[in-house]
This record gives C-alpha cells, structure tokens and sequence, in this order.
C-alpha cells in the first residue's frame, strides 16, 4: 500500500501516460499533466462511489481493513457512449498517483492465432513494470464478451487470457489497477464480475444542465461567436451527451461558416445558429437507457442495473 510520503512524493511529479506509437505495436511512455476529479465537472456521486470503493481503501488502508475491508478488485464504468468515461478514468490515475496505461483493441487484436493473447500479456507486463498503473480498458465488451456467444476458439482465449491476467493482479500485481468501460456491461463474460476481477460497477450517467453549460463553452472556447445564452441552451439538451454536445457546437460552426463564405467577412456564432442545430436532434442517450431498462427488468438478478430504473425514475425517463 501507498504511505503518504509516497503519495506527496507522487503529486510533485508528472505523471507517465504509456502509449501505442503511429505503428500500433510499440508502447511507448510520454510525459502528461495529471488530471483528477477537480477536473471532473459534476457526476459528484459517481465520484463519491468510486472514492469509497476504489481509491480511499489504496490510501487509508488500516481503516478499512478494521472493518475487514481490502483494497483490490477493478472498477466498471459503464453508461451511454459519450459521457466521460475515458476522462473519468483518467483522474481515477490522478487521484491515487498512477501511471495511466490506456488498452487499444486495434493494437491487441490480431489474426495470427495466439498472437492477441500475446499483445494482451505485454500491457500488463508493461504496467507491472511502471506501477502504481492504471490500465484503462475502452469498449471492454468488446474484448472480454460472453464466451458462451463467441463462435471462434481465439476469441474465448482472449477473454480466458483477460482472466488470467486479473487473477494475477490479485495474486502478485499490487499496485496495477484495471479500469474498464463499456457501454453494454450486459455483453460481458459473468466471469470478469466475479470478486477480484471487475466487481465494482459504477454507472456514468449523461451530464446535467451546469455541466452540459461548461462542454458547450469549452467546444466553443477560440472560435467566434456573438453573445450567446449557453445556459439556455444547456436547458434545451436535456440528456445529450457530451459528444452530442459536440455535434451540435460543429452543425452551429458550420451554419456561421457557409454565411462567411456568402459574404466575405467572418460572420460569429450566434445563438440561432445553436438553435437551428438542435432543431430536429435528440439525445443519442435514449435509445441506450430503452436498451438498459430491458436488461434492468427482465435480466438483472442481482440487481446491479437498479441504479439506471432509479436514474430514469428521478429524471423522468419512460
């Protein structure tokens, strides 16, 4: 476990963010500025839940082993495509002082058959070599999917080399953390649930008004605009996501665009153009919580969805 010393040690220091080069085979290390959950705009229960199962046992570790409570396991992000969480999992690396190490499937997948396993292998070696890490795991159904649905031998012993390594973790690899995220955490292997592997779950809901407010204005942040109500605009995007934030700011650039072309003078961002992006757009995220709110109701036996029924409760999603 981390001392203080340590971790004060770690804060004066940037962080390593280990990296696949331009040929997707070699990872490399580069310097990065470390983020963490001051960064994170809003999601405050997400960031509670995650301090109080991931992060506070790695730096108070004599308070929770009293109540017979250990550091270890991974942490599950999972929500609507668009929402952060490969940003979150980023700052969960800034909080405990980590090196952050973020898994490519493009460059773990191969077609030579054994070689995947291989690639997967290197990462986590290369993580136990830079510890503390975090590896982060984008589109994890992807790499760790029920064995039951897979047709192809090689992509069941990708998931069992995926286990293999988890269980590692906990046997010999303290210090290297494992972040998942997925959009269908209902696709994955029952497997990786189990304690040890990936048995925190944590659902990343789309932003709220204050935090929609601030993504507009960062992607507006250096481009013209006139005097623009983005808080009236947030209003108006209830349940987008940030990258259907995104799309919205560049429709808006692109209507201000086409006007300088006409004209011949740099013509601003204006609030109608805003408009007219929104006209006729709705939140990708509906269709991904209709698609939950099956699996909460008829395929959730431990409950582990029920935090999605509540979140479409509250928030008043049929």
């Amino acid at each position: 476990m981390f001392d203080h010393d340590e971790l004060a040690e770690r804060r004066r220091k940037k962080l390593k963010l280990i990296r696949f080069d331009s040929d997707g085979q070699t990872l490399v290390e580069s310097e990065k500025p470390r983020e963490t959950f001051e960064d994170v705009g809003g999601l405050e229960d997400v960031k509670k839940k995650i301090r109080m199962n991931f992060i506070l046992p790695l730096k108070q570790p004599e308070i929770f082993a009293a109540y017979g409570k250990e550091a270890g396991g991974s942490l599950l992000l999972y929500g609507p495509p668009g929402c952060g969480k490969t940003f979150l999992a980023r700052a969960v690396a800034g909080e405990i002082d980590a090196n952050f190490l973020q898994v490519e499937l493009q460059a773990i997948l191969s077609m030579y058959v054994g070689q995947s396993e291989h690639n997967l292998h290197d990462v986590f070696e290369k993580a136990r070599e830079n510890k503390p890490c975090v590896i982060f795991v984008d589109e994890l159904d992807a790499l760790g999917g029920s064995r039951h649905l897979m047709r192809q031998h090689h992509d069941r012993m990708l998931v069992n080399q995926l286990l293999l390594e988890l269980d590692g973790l906990q046997a010999r690899n303290d210090q290297v953390f494992v972040i998942g995220a997925t959009n269908t955490p209902w696709y994955l292997d029952p497997a990786l649930r189990r304690p040890g592997r990936f048995n925190h779950l944590v659902f990343v809901p789309p932003p709220e008004a204050a935090e929609r407010e601030t993504i507009l204005r960062l992607k507006l942040k250096g481009k013209p605009t006139d005097a623009l109500d983005l808080a009236k605009i947030a209003a108006e995007t209830k349940f987008f996501s940030g990258a259907d934030l995104e799309q919205v700011v560049r429709d808006a650039v692109e209507l201000a665009m086409e006007r300088t072309l006409e004209t011949g003078e740099l013509q601003p961002v204006t609030q109608e153009d805003l408009k007219k992006a929104l006209k006729g757009r709705k939140a990708t995220t509906l269709d991904w919580f209709a698609t939950a709110k099956n699996y909460a109701i008829f395929s959730d036996v431990n409950r582990d969805y029920q935090v999605v029924l509540d979140y479409m409760k509250r928030h008043g999603i049929k």
